[in-house]
């Protein structure tokens, strides 16, 4: 016998239907049954004036159930049907959410003739991120509800807003710091024989302007702004045509979607980021960090310390320079103010943060705490050195994290008397706005450390995905080799200019030559070097960033990179003098330059990901290609709606893929080689994601 996931109760001559499928209540097919077969009894019963509908466990609802995505849809009532009984029923029916009403769950609520809710409940609508739009009356009734200019914003944008704000818009009618339930029952009594307030006959409130303005600002549907725009088509609707027309207009849009290629992509993202915190071998952990240590007070050690204050963790910075810890405090003071200042933090909030950021000029600050994060140069001998002394000070059961990007874990971990204490955190800059954090495992590391890293990826909003211990772990492995061919192109007859716009065009916010003069050229120049020494690549060498730094072309920073810098405006601007370097390194290395076109530079930088990626697989450096995909997509701004370099590798075809790349060995060389892993997969028909 099936578990009931709902319950249904009369009190008052008010039915009260729960929603109780944890964890979040979410609206699959068996709750939808249960739920009609729930909203026709009020309907047929005359002792029944009208219902509610609520949450169990402190929450409306999530939303749709998306593991039914992609698959056939189960026999037996939509959620649409819900509504529809709902609406031409004739009885009052209220909502009383709480924790949180999103998606499928909201336009439930909207179904329903009034709203109450708990004065700490979020609501949105963000099917947006999947690459969908509501398909249940989210572009139909909440734009009668609220006016189709915010309903534009909460569609197309899909952020949540608080029942505050909620509430001043006309989405909720009532709002309550005590029980829900009886409030919403109360709510229903007392509107019984006042008159019912459906969505569906309230006026639009706005104009066809607003939508063309959103089109103007939305990417081009090719260029992963598919959803957005048929979004605004189905809002659209909502102005000109009858309302179950609308929503006659909505339900095909949805599905239209459902089918395309950029919200199976994201979805792939949505479930693989989920995956990416099951970790083979390792136990979840239910660990909070209380109080850390971030050892360097520059720009990645004063962001992961933002990143740990937020997440509610007392963070003591130590630099033992008295100057750079002055100045790191001015920094982080003034990055808080600009946050709060953009309206996105209250001054309480920035007050509570700023008061859990404490500075010191000794190592011994880190005899206490829970979490040590060393975040010092980029060089072996200055991080060992600084282990060795954490080693001496520091608590038995401390995690002892390094934010290495590039470095062995295990020649880290060797200056400590507890390598299996010892983990990598690799934050992306800025660490605390970046999503991503590659948590690399040692060779020592013990599994309980790792769930406690996983733990702290979740306390501090991040995406944790654990990378195995090689020169560059995941991420700038495969980094690597994108940009080595980018380089390789620039000697061949392309510009930077020209391979950014080709990147930007793919998806990408930046191109690489942007990025690395946003970055700074003099943190990969070292990179290369250590490598360099270590040794020496076996093949052809560009030698083109090389120079501009001889030249102390170092990026934004020094007003020259790649490209030229105006004082005080970050636009890159082309610079001849660039373009005469590298015709001059060309010349020196004996390649004659050509024009290129702009497939085979996206060819060329794209598969490189792709075939490193499949090598970082193979090597059991990550766990599983969703890693790869999560790695880039919150890492690197690889876009979400092409999936990651090896879902966007799928769907282009591994034998299409495979064959390209077999054509690059060909032509040039080594560097070329096709992953034995793509090899196997691309002959035999196979998938990343079986």
């Amino acid at each position: 016998m099936m578990t009931a996931r709902t319950r249904f109760d009369v009190t008052k001559r008010i039915a009260v239907i729960t929603i109780d499928s944890p964890p979040v209540n979410a609206l699959g097919a068996d709750v939808v049954a249960e739920l009609a077969a729930h909203v026709d009894a009020v309907l047929a019963n005359d002792e029944i004036a009208g219902g509610v509908i609520c949450g169990a466990n402190g929450i409306f609802s999530g939303g749709a159930d998306i593991h039914g995505f992609g698959k056939p849809a189960p026999a037996g009532p939509k959620l649409r049907d819900v509504q529809r009984a709902i609406d031409e029923g004739g009885k009052i029916f209220v909502a009383g959410l709480e924790g949180i009403a999103f998606g499928g769950g909201l336009e439930l609520a909207q179904a329903c003739d009034y709203r109450v809710a708990h004065r700490a409940t979020r609501v949105a609508q963000p099917e947006i991120k999947l690459g969908l739009l509501p398909g249940a009356g989210g572009t139909q009734r909440l734009p009668r509800l609220i006016g189709l200019e915010v309903a534009l914003e909460m569609d197309v944008g899909g952020e949540p807003i608080s029942a505050e704000r909620a509430r001043e818009l006309g989405l909720i009618d009532e709002l309550v710091d005590a029980d829900v339930v009886d409030a919403a029952v109360a709510f229903a009594i007392s509107h019984a024989t006042t008159g019912r307030r459906r969505a569906r006959d309230l006026d639009v409130r706005g104009d066809a302007a607003a939508i063309a303005a959103a089109r103007e600002r939305a990417e081009p549907p090719e260029r992963g702004g598919l959803a957005a725009h048929r979004t605004l088509d189905a809002l659209e609707g909502a102005l000109r045509l009858p309302f179950d027309d609308a929503m006659t207009n909505e339900r095909a849009l949805f599905e239209t979607l459902r089918e395309s290629e950029q919200s199976k992509s994201r979805i792939h993202v949505f479930f693989a980021e989920r995956e990416a915190a099951k970790v083979p071998g390792v136990p979840r952990s239910g660990h909070k960090a209380k109080t850390a240590a971030v050892i360097g007070s520059g720009t990645m050690g004063g962001g992961i310390s933002m990143a740990l204050a937020n997440g509610g963790v007392d963070v003591t910075v130590i630099d033992l320079d008295e100057a750079l810890v002055q100045r790191a405090k001015e920094t982080i003071a003034r990055n808080y103010d600009a946050t709060f200042k953009k309206g996105r933090l209250s001054q309480e909030e920035m007050n509570r943060r700023l008061g859990r950021l404490h500075f010191a000029t000794s190592l011994d600050a880190v005899a206490s705490v829970d979490l040590v994060v060393e975040a010092v140069f980029e060089e072996m001998d200055v991080k060992k050195d600084v282990f060795r002394k954490i080693d001496e000070r520091a608590r038995p059961d401390a995690i002892l994290a390094t934010n290495t990007s590039t470095l062995d874990i295990d020649a880290i971990a060797s200056a400590t008397s507890r390598p299996e204490r010892v983990i990598g955190t690799h934050f992306f800059s800025p660490a605390n706005v970046m999503k991503l954090l590659e948590i690399v495992r040692g060779a020592k590391t013990s599994p309980d450390l790792i769930g406690d890293a996983l733990s702290l990826a979740k306390q501090l909003g991040k995406v944790g995905v654990v990378s195995g211990n090689c020169d560059g772990f995941i991420g700038n492995r495969m980094l690597a080799h994108y940009r080595r061919e980018a380089d390789f192109l620039l000697e061949e007859g392309a510009t930077p200019q020209q391979i950014d716009r080709v990147i930007r065009e793919f998806g990408f916010p930046m191109g690489p030559y942007a990025m690395v003069d946003l970055a700074g050229l003099d943190i990969s120049w070292r990179v290369r070097k250590r490598r360099n020494a270590e040794r020496p690549p076996p093949g052809r060498y560009s030698k083109v960033q090389d120079r501009l730094c001889e030249l102390g072309r170092f990026g934004q920073k020094t007003g020259a990179g790649f490209y030229k810098y105006e004082a005080g405006n970050r636009t890159p601007v082309p610079d001849p003098d660039v373009e005469g370097l590298i015709r001059a390194t060309a010349r020196e290395a004996g390649i004659e330059q050509r024009a290129i076109s702009d497939d085979e530079i996206r060819k060329r930088c794209i598969y490189a990901l792709v075939n490193e990626g499949c090598n970082v697989l193979a090597d059991g450096i990550a766990i599983r290609a969703g890693d790869v995909d999560v790695v880039w997509v919150y890492g690197y701004a690889f876009p979400a709606w092409r999936g990651g370099p090896l879902r966007y590798a799928q769907a282009v075809g591994l034998r299409s893929v495979y064959d390209d790349i077999v054509d690059f060995q060909k032509r040039h060389g080594v560097y070329w080689t096709p992953s034995p892993l793509l090899a196997k997969l691309a002959t035999s028909g196979g998938s990343f994601f079986a």
